[in-house]
């Protein structure tokens, strides 16, 4: 019998269609009193005057994205001080990454950077009921991943894998290998 995984707050980014919410929901089912906080929940909260991300982000699309990286940041501590582990997710990149971890107050904070390819995205893509590409091309989210986002934390290319492959491999490997200090 293995030692129950320690309290933490696991944040978990990549691109579009990566499978952050999949994974993120199935990550929280299978830890003892946890929570999934959905950044984009915070996007969608705005009814009027919503600035969305964009190539070409504006000021005040830089704006709202930091306010949702703050009330993720309180939501995860709040959780957090209640005992939960907290699962939370958002396409979080380039310097974002590090100003959100920097937002979050409770350690162990782990890191989980769902990369799969970008011919695996297009496909997880075309499978899906929604269209999350508009502006922005899978191509240009990837190289903005691989090339601006800071390497913090446990980078999975999960390609190959089933959700529950990659649940387990996080379960296996996060404690040790995504933790931000």
């Amino acid at each position: 019998m293995t030692a129950p995984l320690p309290q933490a707050v696991i944040l978990v980014t990549g691109i579009q269609a990566a499978g952050k919410s999949t994974i993120a929901q199935l990550l929280a089912e299978r830890l003892p009193r946890s929570v999934h906080v959905r950044g984009d929940a915070f996007r969608r909260m705005v009814v009027n005057g919503r600035a969305d991300m964009t190539p070409e982000p504006s000021e005040e699309a830089v704006r709202q994205l930091r306010l949702r990286h703050r009330l993720t940041a309180a939501a995860c501590d709040a959780y957090f001080d209640e005992g939960f582990t907290v699962v939370a997710q958002d396409v979080i990149l380039g310097d974002h990454l590090a100003e959100l971890v920097r937002l979050i107050r409770h350690r162990p904070l782990l890191v989980v950077v769902l990369a799969p390819s970008p011919d695996a995205i297009a496909a997880r893509e075309a499978g899906r009921g929604k269209q999350a590409y508009d502006a922005w091309t899978v191509d240009l989210l990837d190289r903005s991943l691989r090339t601006e986002t800071p390497r913090l934390g446990l980078w999975l290319d999960t390609s190959d894998q089933t959700p529950d492959e990659t649940v387990t491999e996080i379960l296996t490997r996060a404690w040790p290998e995504a933790e931000i200090a």
